[in-house]
């Protein structure tokens, strides 16, 4: 992940007295934040992300990734950002999708200073939390 000067001059993070940069790292841990904090959001990151994140839990010691599932590109004004969600069972995801682009977005350019220009979802899979389902049945066949 690269820094970026994230304005370009007389924007809000740049004056005479100096520049502040803003790496692409700190844009998506604020934007897996956000995302997490919506209702209907189970986790982030695809298969494969949130197995590696799984196994990383699992260490003593470790910190949870919250930039995990997000991707972002950062210009020196605007910023994009890319998640890969899990969704609950029995959410809209269309309203969903709509929660969670409206906390990223909100929280991202007041937190940045940066124009959040699109936050792209996509959804990897809907989590069943049901426990109390009974294993299956006898089988139809032996």
């Amino acid at each position: 992940m690269t820094d970026r000067t994230a304005t370009a001059e007389g924007g809000p993070l740049a004056s005479d007295h100096g520049k502040t940069v803003i790496a692409d790292q700190v844009v998506a841990k604020i934007a897996g934040i956000a995302a997490r904090e919506v209702e209907g959001i189970h986790e982030l990151g695809g298969a494969a992300g949130r197995a590696v994140g799984a196994l990383r839990e699992r260490i003593p010691g470790s910190r949870s990734n919250y930039g995990q599932g997000v991707s972002v590109e950062v210009g020196e004004r605007q910023a994009a950002v890319d998640l890969d969600v899990v969704a609950e069972y029995g959410i809209a995801i269309a309203d969903l999708a709509a929660g969670v682009r409206r906390n990223v977005v909100d929280a991202v350019e007041r937190m940045t200073g940066l124009e959040v220009t699109e936050v792209n979802i996509a959804v990897h899979d809907v989590h069943l939390d049901d426990p109390d389902a009974e294993p299956e049945g006898e089988p139809r066949v032996e």
